[in-house]
């Protein structure tokens, strides 16, 4: 099987020097590295090819020998941001993740959107392990935008019933407490109904007017504090019997944020965690993790803003997975894969992500899902604001 690694041609000349299969280096890494879906190459320090996987191939429309033969400079300008951060991974020795690249060249036989990762290569002075995916985070950013419009959907009908339903259901509901008292016993039985009935329509009135839009106090935030109290509550309660995890990045810094905001928007996801790893009480596992990636920015459409949102905190469960086809509206009200579920959960939890000035994305198969916030680092300065910056 072709192994994708980069050689020197044939036949002299001043072209690159003899491409070595620097992937050897590491046992297994070849197999590992052209196994993978995601285009995947090795740049050296002059950002010469030295490794294409045939994902690669397809992406460029050039076999690894001809890759072999040429410097990314060959294939698109050297101004492009694509550049500036494989310079940003030698002058920081770290993973940059960078969305929204424009690739358009004469040399390229594509054009469009594209997402980049670039990580050290420490086998190679100067390398870089590149990958290149098609894919646009501006419509991540679209979809949450839809998110917050039918939140604020959600919060429109709550003003509306709570004029329109709770005035007349305190009557119906202070109505029936008289009926009850002289009533015989099916009848106070009925009573007693619709006073039930009353005060559950009120309670789904004032959970929906919690997507109400009120201003938000932010200031910087140590997440793994809240991290840890959220841990505390769910081990204590609905996590009692699950293996909870942690995988920190020790030094990231304080996140922009409101903090009781983020200790609600966690619990309701390790409470979804819990449920889905472990639906009979079973001895399922979840993961919080936090990381920092350097160079995200995120356009914001129609303008030229772009978010900044290097923290990375995520909930990983061992579940079943979410059904495909409610992935999709996942964060919309009423939305529920849950037996007897209201669907307002996630729905709010998007909301309150938005006024975070974040970002809330889910990654879903059989036995891993994954919630990911992409959250603002605080300021140097550190002042409070009053306003909730969400993504609008």
């Amino acid at each position: 099987m072709r192994s994708g690694l980069a050689t020197k041609p044939r036949g002299g000349g001043s072209r690159a020097p003899e491409a070595v299969p620097v992937a050897l280096a590491v046992p297994g890494a070849v197999a590992i590295l052209s196994a993978l879906p995601t285009p995947t190459v090795v740049l050296d320090g002059e950002n010469r090819f030295r490794f294409a996987n045939p994902a690669a191939e397809g992406f460029f429309s050039l076999s690894a020998p001809s890759l072999a033969a040429l410097r990314l400079s060959d294939l698109l300008p050297e101004d492009g941001r694509l550049f500036a951060l494989l310079a940003q991974v030698r002058a920081h020795d770290a993973p940059v993740s960078d969305h929204d690249l424009v690739l358009e060249s004469p040399r390229l036989d594509r054009r469009g959107v594209v997402a980049a990762h670039g990580a050290p290569f420490h086998d190679l002075p100067g390398g870089v392990v590149l990958t290149v995916q098609d894919g646009s985070t501006a419509r991540m950013l679209g979809r949450q935008q839809n998110f917050l419009g039918a939140a604020r959907g959600a919060s429109a009908m709550a003003a509306m019933l709570a004029h329109e339903v709770k005035n007349p259901l305190s009557g119906i509901r202070g109505a029936a407490q008289l009926l009850e008292h002289g009533a015989s016993e099916n009848d106070r039985e009925l009573c007693q109904l619709i006073q039930d009935e009353s005060d559950r329509i009120r309670d789904l009135v004032d959970r929906m007017d919690m997507f109400s839009e009120r201003p938000v106090e932010l200031a910087p935030v140590n997440i793994h504090q809240v991290l840890d109290h959220v841990k505390r509550v769910a081990r204590t309660g609905f996590a009692s019997r699950m293996r909870i995890v942690e995988e920190y990045d020790p030094s990231l810094p304080p996140v922009w944020g409101n903090r009781d905001q983020l200790v609600q928007i966690l619990l309701n996801l390790v409470k979804n965690a819990a449920e889905a790893a472990g639906p009979e009480g079973g001895a399922g596992e979840i993961a919080l993790c936090t990381a920092y990636h350097h160079g995200v920015r995120i356009a914001v459409p129609g303008s030229k803003e772009r978010m900044h949102l290097p923290l990375n905190v995520s909930v990983r469960d061992d579940g079943p997975g979410i059904p495909e086809a409610v992935r999709a509206t996942l964060f919309e009200p009423f939305v529920s894969t849950k037996r007897g579920g209201q669907g307002l959960g996630l729905a709010l939890v998007a909301k309150l992500v938005a006024d975070q000035g974040g970002l809330i994305e889910c990654d879903s198969r059989p036995g891993r899902t994954v919630f990911r916030l992409l959250l603002a680092a605080a300021p140097a300065s550190g002042a409070k604001t009053g306003s909730g910056g969400g993504a609008r």
